[in-house]
């Protein structure tokens, strides 16, 4: 089973997000940033191309063997659903249509939740917005792992297996961590997708519902693109709780992986966030970032220094009482 990791807690600050600070700085030292923000008219239509594929796929994969089904499941339509997930997350900071259409917004995201073959748009908004808020939060930001994660998933075998169950844990560890009434969104979300997938599988049969939902879990699970999930706020250096990554396959994630940019900038679409690198160089070119997703799992695996417990975490008050 390997060696324990020697962490065997959190690393607990007691300072402010630095992503508040460095965004005030930014902005009065370059104002232009601000006309960064706003719709990116381009993302419903790639969207809709995507779902539209997916729907297409489902039609041509209704009569293979069940080996080719997952086989396509992995290599091309997880990877479609994985990179429409990460739409979503554009989409939840209103991307698609402007913080005016709000609405317009969330009917969108449950569009493109349609390939993932599960409801899940209107959930992950509802909690994506304490991750930028209280980030590294206790009992609020339910990104980072609970404490029996970190205590029983120190060993690289079993870090290989929680990779594999992290699509399980993020569905999962909201109810534990920080449970929310449901919402009427998340009820029309359920009620529009599970009638979709009914529709599909009277049309062509179980098959293309096994392909849609098995490529969604194998692709955020143990898959090179899923590698973002632990760059983005896994603590590889200490001190620092949010790293980027700039390399190729920000072509199929709109850019989330100008994570350090993006919590800078959460209202900036994933389109121009490679701008405000080129405009803010000096405040991002010299922090740590990751060169590849493939390289960040297998650090994450085999590096006894690094394992669920490699967050930031903090106390923070709510909003509300502030």
């Amino acid at each position: 089973m390997g060696n324990r990791v020697t962490r065997e807690d959190f690393e607990w600050v007691y300072t402010e997000q630095p992503h508040t600070q460095r965004r005030k700085e930014i902005l009065a030292k370059y104002p232009e940033i601000k006309t960064l923000m706003g719709p990116d008219p381009h993302l419903k239509w790639i969207v809709s191309g995507m779902v539209f594929m997916q729907f297409l796929a489902c039609y041509l994969v209704k009569d293979l063997s069940w080996k080719w089904i997952f086989f396509w499941a992995y290599a091309f339509g997880g990877c479609i659903n994985h990179s429409l997930t990460l739409a979503i997350h554009d989409i939840s900071h209103n991307v698609a249509f402007g913080n005016k259409q709000a609405k317009w917004n969330r009917w969108f995201a449950v569009f493109a939740n349609l390939p993932i073959g599960i409801p899940y748009s209107a959930s992950f908004k509802k909690y994506h917005i304490d991750h930028h808020r209280y980030l590294g939060g206790d009992s609020l930001d339910v990104d980072i792992p609970t404490d029996f994660e970190g205590w029983f998933f120190c060993t690289p075998l079993r870090k290989l297996l929680w990779l594999f169950l992290q699509p399980l844990f993020y569905s999962l560890r909201p109810l534990y961590v920080n449970p929310k009434a449901i919402t009427r969104m998340e009820i029309f979300n359920a009620l529009v997708q599970f009638s979709i997938d009914l529709i599909i599988y009277y049309l062509w049969g179980l098959k293309p519902i096994i392909y849609l939902i098995a490529g969604t879990i194998l692709c955020m699970g143990l898959h090179p693109i899923s590698g973002h999930f632990i760059a983005e706020h896994y603590m590889f250096l200490k001190g620092y709780e949010t790293y980027s990554y700039y390399g190729p396959l920000n072509w199929l994630t709109f850019n989330v992986g100008y994570h350090m940019e993006h919590h800078d900038f959460p209202s900036i679409p994933g389109c121009r966030l490679p701008m405000v690198k080129k405009i803010a160089a000096e405040y991002y070119d010299n922090l740590p970032h990751h060169q590849s997703w493939v390289r960040v799992l297998w650090d994450f695996v085999f590096d006894d220094t690094i394992g669920p417990y490699s967050r930031v975490k903090r106390l923070c008050k709510l909003a509300k009482e502030s």
